[in-house]
């Protein structure tokens, strides 16, 4: 099983729950749990690919300060290799004050900090022949990795042979399909949140979303779509996944855990449906802890997961 390559935002999250209400202007509410995890969409995949048992490298960008080296330090300890990782001076770590409501459901308060500075001219293409996916995360967050910049990046990494997958955000400055239009007909994977798909598709109907994408020449379509659970089509053959049953505490990172599940799947070998079966369980499982990759441990404890809910992976 050769390696995944995730290439993105690398974020610091403080994820704050239960927020009931917000404060008043000049007010103060308390909550029961503060906690500083490390988050961003490449950081969330990788650390839980590396849980599931994949060898995995981040490519990125941080700032020379706490949270930076808290986010570093984070991702060694998960034993993810950050040699490709850059440490820019003068500007501060991407930050995301993540506010968790009782059910699960979460807001974002979102820096963009060392991530804005990230482009295509810090990326070791020959680094990356050692890897058999290049994952993209993040998109719409990254200034410098957008519309021809991005269509470059997916072309380098499909002349070296690499399976390409992109990930998507949401998009603040509401450009959304004319950012990554020129880049899609070079994806092998296409993930992306309910919410996110009915902004670049224009459409209203999840199955209607992926057969823009299709047709934009995406070769296979992830949906993302939260509690309901997740979709995912090649055009040839599709599959609704409904959510499994679990007590969900923080949903933070279930749709970067998804990625992580069957991004793991397709290095174990796993045909298109099996990969998408085990990335739902995975983002299943996510839900259960606080943090956006700590409801997930090993590999045994998910397959445990999955047939307590009937789920053979």
């Amino acid at each position: 099983m050769k390696g995944l390559a995730c290439l993105g935002i690398l974020v610091g999250d403080f994820v704050t729950r239960p927020v009931v209400r917000m404060p008043e202007r000049g007010k103060l509410v308390l909550v029961d749990t503060c906690e500083l995890h490390i988050g961003g969409c490449a950081s969330n995949t990788a650390v839980v690919a590396k849980k599931l048992g994949a060898e995995v490298s981040v490519i990125g960008k941080l700032g020379d300060d706490a949270l930076g080296e808290f986010v570093m330090s984070a991702l060694k300890k998960s034993g993810i290799d950050v040699s490709m990782v850059r440490v820019e001076k003068g500007i501060t770590t991407s930050g995301t004050a993540v506010l968790v409501f009782p059910d699960g459901e979460r807001s974002f308060l979102h820096s963009i900090g060392a991530n804005s500075k990230f482009s295509v001219n810090d990326i070791d293409f020959d680094i990356l022949r050692n890897f058999s996916i290049v994952h993209v995360a993040g998109i719409f967050l990254m200034p410098g990795l957008e519309g021809e910049n991005l269509k470059t990046l997916a072309m380098k990494a499909k002349k070296i042979g690499k399976i390409l997958s992109f990930d998507t955000a949401w998009d603040s400055t509401n450009r959304w399909l004319a950012v990554i239009k020129d880049a899609l007909p070079y994806v092998d994977y296409f993930f992306t949140s309910l919410e996110e798909a009915r902004m670049l598709s224009g459409k209203n109907d999840y199955r209607d979303m992926a057969k823009v994408f299709l047709q934009l020449g995406v070769k296979n379509v992830c949906l993302k779509m939260g509690p309901e659970g997740s979709y995912v089509t090649d055009g040839r053959q599709s599959q609704f996944f409904p959510a499994l049953k679990v007590d969900a505490v923080d949903s933070t990172g279930a749709g970067d855990a998804y990625v992580a599940g069957f991004l793991t799947g397709i290095l174990k070998g796993y045909d298109f449906l099996k990969a998408a079966l085990l990335a739902n369980t995975v983002g299943a499982m996510s839900v259960t802890a606080i943090g956006a990759t700590s409801g997930i441990s090993d590999w045994d404890s998910l397959v445990s997961f999955a047939r307590k809910h009937n789920v053979e992976i």
